[in-house]
């Protein structure tokens, strides 16, 4: 890598509900721009555009500059800021889940649903001739989504991990990764890691086994000590995670096991924290 291209290899944290004091306003949420040969990519965007909005002037960062969007899962406090993003870059591409029915759009073959032959026309869905494909909308018309039902490499060197959570609260939840393959090993970077931080690493490592770092929520928030320590086990010496950026819905008591686990691979991820890759 070329070392003008190093220089600007960072993830920048524009939403968080923790960090230093300064003029970017903490809130319940997560984004974070991610720069990286040659690329800026958005992660996320947050739980409110205007604090998204802020968050982002306040750090100089320019969001009608974008090769693309990925946006990890339905939840409000990832992607209610997209107003804003769509605001002042209504036609960049945007990754997100292809989930059926879901709020970025979808699209399900006709054949899910049973049908009935024996009644007459005006009782049946489309008068018993559905189109082969059923396209329904998103709540954002018009805009520019790709949507993702399994692993991609979307760029060279960027993939997208699509996982589905089984736990409890959020069962079939999609959610996409991405794992950024660096000379130094994969970067990923995860919004709430819903299917499980250790199933997405172990995904990502099929691609390079060496995990470089893991930024993002880990959703440890209500989890007992014991089962963090076991993901945290996982993390260090299963899959030999190098370092660790947790934020967002990780948790303090994962916070404070993950920094005794990794001690200074263990990388502060508040509110305008700039990572170097």
């Amino acid at each position: 890598m070329a070392s003008a291209t190093r220089a600007e290899a960072r993830i920048t944290v524009l939403y968080e509900a923790f960090g230093k004091i300064s003029e970017m306003q903490k809130d319940w949420g997560y984004s974070a721009l991610v720069e990286y040969a040659g690329k800026r990519i958005l992660f996320d965007t947050g739980n409110n555009p205007d604090i998204l909005e802020q968050n982002a002037k306040a750090k100089g960062i320019d969001l009608s500059k974008l090769d693309f969007v990925v946006m990890s899962h339905r939840h409000g406090d990832h992607m209610a800021g997209l107003t804003y993003l769509l605001r002042v870059n209504p036609s960049v591409r945007i990754y997100a889940p292809k989930e059926g029915f879901g709020v970025y759009g979808a699209d399900l073959r006709s054949s899910f649903y049973r049908k009935d032959p024996s009644l007459p026309p005006e009782q049946r869905y489309y008068d018993g001739s559905p189109p082969e494909v059923m396209r329904f909308g998103s709540a954002w018309p018009g805009t520019n989504f790709e949507l993702v039902d399994k692993n991609t490499e979307i760029a060279e060197d960027f993939h997208l991990i699509a996982l589905v959570s089984d736990m409890p609260g959020a069962l079939e939840l999609r959610e996409l990764s991405l794992a950024i393959n660096t000379p130094e090993g994969m970067a990923i970077v995860v919004g709430c890691s819903h299917p499980g931080v250790d199933k997405i690493t172990a995904e990502a490592a099929r691609i390079n086994p060496r995990i470089h770092v893991i930024v993002g929520g880990l959703h440890l928030l209500a989890t007992s000590d014991a089962d963090i320590e076991k993901v945290v086990t996982v993390l260090r010496d299963i899959l030999r995670v190098e370092r660790v950026a947790p934020g967002h819905c990780t948790g303090e008591p994962a916070f404070t096991a993950l920094k005794m686990a990794f001690g200074d691979r263990y990388l502060y991820a508040g509110l305008g924290t700039t990572l170097r890759l």
